[in-house]
């Protein structure tokens, strides 16, 4: 089991996203959206999609929010695609981070398969 620091024992999983959401906007991730899919899934609660303008920022996009993430003593169960750039996946249990490169994200179109799924609004203050 993972130690994760006292003040963050307690946040819920919409404050994760809300740590990913600020670490993506700071690093420039484009088309951000945030899907709530806790009434569709049950192996996460929320999914983070983002794209970068290409394979190194997608890359760069990974490492900032992975930084984010570990800065709160929270590591992704597992990181997909880091190496490649054009999609990284990375899990961090009830919130599934997503970052595409452009022609990537159109073709697996995650917005369209979890059309059902609620938008969060971002507030990219």
């Amino acid at each position: 089991m993972k130690k994760i620091k006292d003040e963050l024992q307690d946040k819920s999983s919409f404050e994760l996203v809300t740590i990913c959401v600020k670490a993506a906007l700071d690093t420039k991730a484009e088309d951000l959206v945030v899907l709530d899919v806790r009434e569709l899934s049950s192996f996460t609660d929320y999914f983070v999609i983002m794209s970068g303008r290409s394979s190194r920022h997608v890359q760069g996009l990974a490492e900032a929010l992975e930084k984010a993430m570990r800065s709160k003593r929270i590591s992704a169960a597992k990181a997909e695609g880091i190496q490649e750039g054009m999609w990284v996946l990375l899990d961090f249990a009830d919130v599934v981070v997503h970052i595409f490169y452009h022609e990537q994200r159109s073709f697996y179109d995650l917005e369209g398969l979890w059309h059902d799924a609620p938008r969060v609004e971002i507030n990219e203050s």
